[in-house]
């Protein structure tokens, strides 16, 4: 097999397996489900997915290390494995166990797709020269957040078929079968491999590459990191909540009976931001990308109770989608300028964890909010504010200078 096509078909294996794996997206379908047919709560049908999310983030910090150790093909084949476990396990949990499902799903599923996830980007950008690798980032995480173009809908026609509990058989099991196969496609690229780089149009100028190579110690040292990590929970709060609760909130706030459709549109709308808003900042900056989806975003959840009929939680859908997944495309982009590529690898993972606090804290508010209110009121307005507080920080936020570097590694 010739390099070109060995990468092609690692980029391409990489992406299906995040098309697998990506069940986190259709949770709201799951979630109706066991409110409406095993009587829990909102808070108590959020708490899996909660749990998956932190648990997704910690995965990931370690598979970053994992990988380095004993290649991604491992790592990967082990996160698949766990997956399908641990969806084949949650077909055993009782109907009345919250902890179950949590250990089950949030646990060992949350682990599984940390340990996928974090591996399979990697090793295809090491397939194709610099100047790709937006272009294979946004292929093969796209992929992930496609899943719940087909998984929603298929989630619903099981559920109402079987039952959750053979959902999740069946679902597990169809992990195992279609997506550990593709494990066999990955690998890192032979030592010393060099991919060619691509001929430049006329008149163009090859990206420039960050001059700071930061180490993750070295990059917590600067303040930049914080104002990044706060925006990067508050912002990604109000999506990861939309995400988790729309089907429920289709229903409650429209009447829409059959709102898997709905997931579909944001899966479409998340993975089209994820693109588009990394293009954009490369026109306009990260920063003012940045403050483009806070705002708009902000805008977004100070409204969306207002919306009560089909065609506007449509929109706001879209909406949601769109400004989350962008910023999914620009706090990458944003930590590989300030803080290089050399270790882009290990800060991206340690700035991840802000996202893994913000997949506990937007589905706890919108649960409590449900619970303690009856509607999902509250929860839109305190996303709102979070929102603000970040488009302040965001204005606050400008490159890492040299000074700040030598600094940095001084106390380091």
């Amino acid at each position: 097999m010739s390099k070109m096509n060995k990468a092609v078909s690692v980029l391409v294996a990489g992406t299906c397996i995040n098309l697998t794996i990506g069940v986190l997206y259709a949770w709201s379908v799951i979630k109706k489900g066991l409110v409406a047919d095993w009587g829990w709560s909102n808070t108590e049908a959020s708490m899996p997915y909660n749990v998956a999310i932190v648990v997704w983030a910690i995965a990931l910090l370690a598979a970053g290390v994992m990988q380095d150790r004993i290649g991604p093909k491992k790592v990967i084949t082990l996160g698949v494995v766990l997956v399908g476990l641990g969806m084949i396990l949650s077909s055993f949990v009782p109907q009345d166990s919250v902890i179950g499902l949590t250990i089950a799903f949030g646990g060992i599923v949350g682990t599984g797709i940390g340990f996928a996830y974090a591996c399979v980007t990697p090793a295809a950008m090491k397939w194709f020269h610099s100047s790709k690798k937006g272009m294979v980032s946004g292929i093969t995480v796209g992929g992930f957040g496609l899943a719940a173009v087909y998984l929603a809908p298929l989630c619903t026609h099981l559920i109402e078929a079987y039952g959750i509990s053979k959902s999740f058989m069946i679902l597990g099991s169809a992990v195992l079968l279609i997506a550990l196969p593709l494990t066999r496609l990955i690998s890192n690229p032979p030592e010393g491999y060099t991919p060619a780089a691509p001929a430049l149009a006329a008149g163009a100028v090859a990206p420039k590459v960050s001059e700071h190579n930061l180490t993750w110690r070295e990059m917590i040292k600067t303040r930049q990191f914080y104002f990044l990590w706060i925006m990067f929970v508050f912002s990604s709060s109000a999506g990861v909540m939309i995400i988790g609760n729309l089907a429920s909130i289709a229903t409650d706030q429209a009447g829409i009976l059959n709102p898997a459709y709905l997931v579909s549109i944001l899966a479409i709308a998340n993975a089209s931001g994820r693109v588009g808003g990394g293009m954009l900042s490369d026109k306009i900056g990260r920063t003012n990308t940045m403050l483009l989806a806070f705002a708009v975003q902000a805008a977004n959840m100070l409204a969306f109770a207002t919306y009560q009929d089909a065609s506007m939680i449509l929109v706001g859908t879209v909406v949601a989608g769109l400004a989350y997944g962008s910023l999914m495309s620009v706090f990458p982009s944003t930590t590989a300028d300030f803080y290089g590529l050399k270790n882009y690898g290990a800060n991206y993972g340690v700035l991840y964890t802000a996202w893994g606090v913000s997949g506990f804290v937007g589905p706890l508010l919108a649960g409590l909010a449900v619970d303690m209110t009856g509607t999902y009121s509250a929860a839109y307005m305190i996303s709102a504010a979070l929102l603000g507080v970040a488009i302040v920080l965001g204005f606050m936020t400008k490159p890492v200078k040299l000074a700040s570097v030598v600094e940095a590694k001084a106390a380091a």
